[in-house]
């Protein structure tokens, strides 16, 4: 299909509701006037990509309903959903394309997005916890260093040095006042509870304890 092929069905679209419809107004693809409503403009591309999305946004120098036009994909992909998400941030429109039948997804409206203030707490306090900066922004494929595991490792280090304890006890000496929860969770295998509120380490934990197994940068083994 060509963008030219897109043109037909977008026209007979508006024109059901009413606009006149006139293409290659100036640098917009199509242009659409009904009485004393704002002009909408409609920018049309054979895919949705980074050159429609600025070409739409452009257009919003000029007025503010843009509507971006694509053929109607076989199946839409798992970037749909980031995709519309970022026109409806900008304040786009989107119109699909199939034979000669057009569907509106998104209409041009102002955009506030809702801030997510549980996943925005977990941040802060996540940044707050974590010790110092043990990662490398922009990295892939590499095991992260959480607060979490930084107070695993503080704990395994402390029953290392002084033998079994209670989670009470590990809180006090370590500062980490969620000791009983990670030691009960024993997420990484570090810890086995030998009586009602004692903990040692485990034999796992034990070997990564051993300065041999640390590796450079003073982690425990996984």
């Amino acid at each position: 299909m060509k963008e030219s092929d897109l043109y037909p069905p977008v026209k007979a679209f508006l024109e059901a509701q009413g606009f006149e419809v006139k293409a290659e107004v100036g640098a917009a693809d199509v242009m659409a006037c009904r009485g004393d409503d704002p002009p909408v403009i409609v920018e049309l591309k054979t895919a949705l990509n980074l050159t429609l999305i600025l070409q739409g946004v452009a257009r919003q120098a000029l007025f503010d309903d843009v509507y971006l036009a694509v053929p109607q994909p076989p199946k839409w992909t798992h970037r749909y959903k980031d995709l519309t998400a970022l026109l409806r941030r900008l304040g786009l429109g989107l119109l699909t394309v199939k034979g000669e039948r057009v569907e509106a997804h998104l209409d041009p409206a102002p955009y506030q997005p809702r801030k997510n203030a549980a996943r925005a707490g977990r941040l802060l306090r996540e940044f707050q916890r974590r010790v110092g900066d043990p990662n490398t922004g922009g990295t892939t494929g590499v095991k992260r260093m959480t607060a979490y595991r930084q107070e695993a490792m503080k704990l395994a280090r402390h029953l290392h040095d002084h033998g079994p304890q209670s989670p009470a006890q590990c809180a006090r000496a370590t500062d980490v006042p969620r000791a009983a929860a990670i030691l009960r969770a024993d997420h990484y295998g570090w810890f086995d509870r030998i009586d009602r509120g004692v903990y040692d380490l485990s034999p796992k934990g034990r070997a990564s304890c051993d300065p041999i197994a640390a590796n450079a940068d003073g982690d425990l083994g996984a």
